[in-house]
């Protein structure tokens, strides 16, 4: 019994000592809990607010408008915009603004074809004209240099204040290129002839800015002259050929299949300039074009795996995605072209069947050392007699053992031979096929209208001088090609090379009034893919300051930016052509994607005739779609127009005095507040619908988001629905992302690296006399067998980042937020007549456990499984109205054949001086 008392006592003397600890605890806890009066924080709200809406009323205007609208209310009526008739007519009007630019370009190409059928060519030909690189220039004792006349230039505001000449136009010779070569000589003579034309057109139209001529032999006209200046290395990489709207203008759209040899005798330098040439065939495919590259040996091996038996859209991303996986590829065993050609032509022959790919032309690129066969069995099971896919071989090496097979494959299907020997012959003769390709268009004389998709040319001087001053110009090119009009050489199909003109996007908005999209209203435009041609969210360039194009600027898609269209309704709709209406809830962004607006967007659209683009135009629901109409002069019109946005600018200095003025008042009648802004127990904020902080007393906070401060009260208020969370969509972000390089690869696909490391490579061999196989794979391994390491770089990617808004419901909220070891109280509450909020928190219970909440955004990774699905999935896209592929005509015996290894002296001198620096 005493036992048993003993423990009773025990217990109770445990409880109570447990009791103890447990309210006294209780007591801490719940005196930590600093209880903020909603009262005293509505009438800081209500005070502020009063303040702001007063000092808003006197300095707006708000009142003058109103009473100036009460003077014309009988004049003048609000009537909701037709979004249809206003797109229809800003449509017409870049039709007309676009015709005017297409008629300049077609005077060229008339004047052009004229010249040359009245010109005959002549191999002694001495002309001095100007050249663009020697204008002005002088040697030592003061006299102008050959080719280098005076050559008058005068700064001109129509030119950015660039120093041109508006009398005459001057001539581009690539770097690579004799600017004596007979045949640019007589190009450059009968081409003198468009200086009048150029002129002419530029006083018909003076909204017209730089117009040229390209010529197929490679020299590029430009009016109005300007100088051209190297660059660091001496050199003008610049080739018109290679330029977008002179491969567009030039040719059809094609479907290309890239077969690479990789067998054991392709290793060192053989197999580097193999690379090279596909990457500068990837560079003459555009938008319209599909492509797959396979590379082979005894057995098939797809570049990209994931594209086994199917062709992807030559566009920007996929031709990089390509040229990243050419790194890895490596030479051994025995080449099997019969294998690689049947794969070839059931590929090509299936992609059509799918009516997925150009519908147009069709041809398989062979790049290999050697075949030892002509596979004739093949082509008469594939492609003859029509011969509707054509063959075109490079050879690569010196080597003309098997020159003859490889020739007669192509000659045999349309197609044209080369031979390359080194580095600096890649880009000269892969431009060849470009030419073979567009026989066909020739022939039929059909000079078609190309509008290329908005770029940056910063190769042009005029781009180089004002990406400095003004940033890089975002514009769009109208070309033609230019044929020989000569009856004997009709079958021949012999292009001289195309015209155009550029047309600044900027242009194209001058004719879309702002004043009539509203305040939340724009107008945009997109090409037959769905490219973005114009829209105010297409952001081009990165790292402000430094305005780096971003690679695939060219290439954004409708999509991408109207996001919030899952389906494409709206972006196939003006894919086709078609004119209609759309709409949908968007999120706005604002304030560079900090912001968001919540609106209801109505889409009207059609199509810009005589383009390849459509027209489209966004009007916001409410305000924003309606106008004044009445009988009022233009000025009175745009000052009624005014009337829904006016509003006032202040200094942050004085908006936040006002705030910390309002919060020191109470009700009380003795004057004594119970709390303050001013004590230390509490924090005071204001902080916009979105979260941002506009005053704290803290300075530094200012701007930033509440919920990087106050992480656990933003938590609580989303909990409670006094904010939701929205996810936003970037698919123009840059990620930056480690990558393994190595400098040495990348030089050598750079053509004029590329060029200098190949002189120095034969002139080793010359000195040494070796075997090329083994030279090559001695200079192989000391320039590009460094070891790989990893490397920052910025790259495009997808990513995915919050935003916030407030409730409009809610204006008042108190809450309680249980932390490690104490109670966290605040009070939420709207200021009145505004999207406003103030917010007091405790500052004497401290919830660290809670993170922060951030806006930071998150790169949305894709798996490899995701990854192929988007590489196979093609969006809706429109072909050009016209092909050309075919021609029965045609003559197809200028084939190519195998250079001499002769040269004229000045390229002989030229790589024992480049030899000498390089070293």
């Amino acid at each position: 019994m005493l036992e048993n008392l003993n423990l009773l006592r025990a217990f109770w003397g445990l409880f109570f000592i447990f009791w103890t600890a447990f309210n006294t605890a209780l007591v801490d806890v719940v005196g930590s809990e600093q209880q903020i009066p909603l009262s005293v924080v509505k009438l800081w709200a209500s005070a502020f607010g009063g303040e702001i809406k007063s000092i808003a009323a006197k300095y707006s205007g708000s009142q003058l408008l109103q009473k100036k609208y009460k003077e014309y209310e009988k004049d003048v009526a609000i009537e909701e915009i037709d979004g249809l008739q206003l797109v229809k007519k800003l449509a017409k009007n870049m039709e007309e603004m676009f015709h005017k630019k297409s008629e300049a370009v077609r005077r060229l190409v008339e004047a052009a074809e004229d010249a040359y059928l009245k010109h005959e060519f002549d191999a002694d030909l001495q002309y001095e004209y100007f050249n663009a690189v020697l204008i002005n220039e002088r040697d030592e004792e003061g006299n102008y240099l050959e080719l280098g006349k005076e050559f008058i230039l005068v700064p001109n505001d129509h030119f950015n204040n660039l120093p041109v000449n508006i009398s005459l136009s001057d001539v581009q010779v690539p770097t690579n290129m004799y600017n004596k070569d007979p045949a640019i000589v007589n190009g450059v003579y009968w081409s003198e002839s468009l200086n009048k034309v150029f002129v002419d057109n530029f006083d018909r139209d003076p909204s017209l800015i730089w117009q040229y001529f390209g010529s197929a032999k490679g020299f590029f006209r430009q009016y109005p002259g300007i100088k051209w200046e190297p660059d660091e290395n001496g050199v003008i990489a610049f080739d018109c050929r290679n330029r977008k709207w002179y491969i567009q203008a030039a040719t059809s759209p094609k479907d290309v299949v890239i077969l690479v040899d990789v067998s054991g005798s392709m290793k060192g330098l053989r197999l580097t300039i193999a690379k090279q040439t596909v990457s500068s065939i990837l560079d003459t495919l555009g938008d319209d074009d599909f492509f797959n590259i396979i590379a082979y040996n005894e057995e098939l091996h797809y570049v990209e795996p994931c594209l086994n038996g199917t062709l992807v859209q030559a566009d920007r991303a996929n031709k990089e995605h390509f040229r990243e996986h050419l790194d890895k590829l490596f030479a051994k065993g025995i080449g099997m072209l019969d294998i690689a050609l049947n794969e070839a032509f059931n590929m090509l022959n299936e992609f059509n069947h799918t009516g997925q790919g150009s519908i147009c032309s069709q041809a398989i690129m062979l790049i290999t050392d050697g075949a030892v066969d002509t596979y004739d069995t093949i082509f008469a099971k594939y492609n003859w007699p029509d011969r509707k896919v054509r063959i075109f071989t490079y050879l690569i090496g010196r080597e003309a053992a098997f020159a003859d097979n490889l020739k007669w494959m192509a000659c045999a299907n349309k197609g044209f031979f080369t031979q390359i020997s080194t580095l600096a012959d890649v880009q000269e003769n892969v431009m060849e096929y470009l030419h073979v390709l567009s026989r066909p268009k020739v022939i039929d004389q059909e000079h078609d209208v190309v509008w290329t998709e908005a770029y940056i040319d910063s190769t042009l001087p005029q781009a180089q001088k004002l990406a400095d001053d003004q940033g890089l110009v975002l514009m769009t090119t109208v070309a033609m090609p230019v044929f020989s009009k000569q009856n004997e050489t009709r079958s021949k199909g012999i292009l001289l090379g195309v015209v155009g003109t550029d047309v600044p996007v900027k242009e194209l908005l001058k004719t879309i009034p702002k004043y009539k999209l509203g305040i939340h209203g724009y107008a945009f435009a997109i090409t037959n893919n769905g490219y973005i041609l114009t829209h105010p969210e297409l952001r081009p360039l990165y790292e402000e300051g430094k305005k780096r194009r971003k690679p695939n600027y060219s290439s954004v898609d409708l999509s991408e930016v109207e996001w919030e269209d899952r389906d494409d309704v709206l972006r196939n709709a003006m894919v086709n052509r078609k004119t209609g209406k759309f709409s949908m809830e968007v999120k706005k962004t604002v304030d560079k994607g900090k912001r968001v607006l919540v609106m209801t967007n109505d889409y009207y659209y059609t199509d810009i005739k005589g383009t390849p683009f459509s027209l489209g135009v966004a009007l916001s629901r409410g305000h924003g779609k309606y106008f004044f109409r009445g009988n009022v002069t233009v000025e009175e019109g745009k000052i009624l127009s005014t009337w829904s946005s006016v509003g006032i600018q202040m200094k942050l200095e004085f908006f936040q005095r006002k705030f910390w003025t309002a919060s020191r008042q109470c009700a009380s009648l003795d004057g004594r507040c119970s709390i303050s802004c001013d004590d230390e127990s509490i924090n005071c904020y204001l902080i916009d619908n979105n979260g941002f902080i506009l005053v704290s007393e803290d300075y530094r906070q200012t701007g930033n988001f509440f919920g990087e401060v106050e992480g656990a009260v933003m938590n609580k208020l989303l909990t409670m629905g006094s904010f939701k969370r929205i996810t936003l969509y970037d698919y123009q972000a840059m990620c930056r992302t480690n990558k393994e390089s190595s400098d040495s690869a990348h030089n050598l696909l750079n053509p004029y690296n590329a060029f200098f490391a190949a002189v120095k490579w034969i002139m080793t061999e010359l000195a040494l006399f070796l075997v090329e196989f083994n030279l090559c794979s001695w200079w192989h391994s000391d320039l590009t067998a460094k070891a790989q390491r990893l490397k920052q770089t910025l790259e495009p990617c997808d990513t995915e980042y919050p935003a916030f808004v407030s409730e409009r419901t809610i204006k008042e909220t108190t809450g309680n937020i249980a932390c490690d070891d104490c109670f966290k109280s605040f009070v939420i509450q709207q200021i009145p007549s505004s999207n406003l909020f103030m917010v007091v928190v405790d500052n004497e219970c401290f919830c660290d456990s809670v993170p922060p909440i951030t806006m930071a955004p998150i790169e949305i990774r894709y798996n490899e499984s995701l990854k192929c699905e988007r590489l196979k999935s093609q969006k809706i896209r429109r072909r050009p109205e016209s092909c050309h592929g075919f021609h029965p005509e045609e003559n197809a015996r200028e084939c190519g054949g195998v250079p001499g290894l002769s040269a004229k002296p000045p390229f002989v001198l030229l790589p024992l001086l480049l030899t000498i620096f390089s070293r």
